[in-house]
């Protein structure tokens, strides 16, 4: 059986914050729940330095890509929904074999 990586790259924009103390504030909470929420592995890698800005991936490990796929929309789409104070600039999802 084949196993496929999914990952889930979003750039995220916090329109509030002032200082990256406040960013933190309000992504490492979202991390978390993303985590919960849907059994991935969250981090953020790059924009660490600034302020209104993170580039946050989500992963996963699956045998079905197509599920993979939806799974990591989902993700996508419960963030819009549920953060309404952050902004998705752009989403991209990568299925690799």
């Amino acid at each position: 059986m084949a196993a496929h990586l999914a990952v889930l790259r979003m750039h995220i924009h916090f329109p509030g914050s002032h200082s990256l103390k406040a960013k933190r504030s309000r992504l490492k909470p979202l991390m978390a729940r993303l985590h919960r929420e849907f059994n991935v592995s969250v981090a953020e890698v790059d924009y660490l330095d600034k302020w209104k800005d993170a580039l946050v991936c989500c992963a996963l490990v699956t045998s079905d890509s197509g599920q993979a796929q939806r799974s990591l929309q989902k993700v996508a789409n419960w963030l819009d929904k549920h953060w309404p104070d952050v902004d998705i600039m752009g989403e991209e999802i990568e299925v690799l074999p």
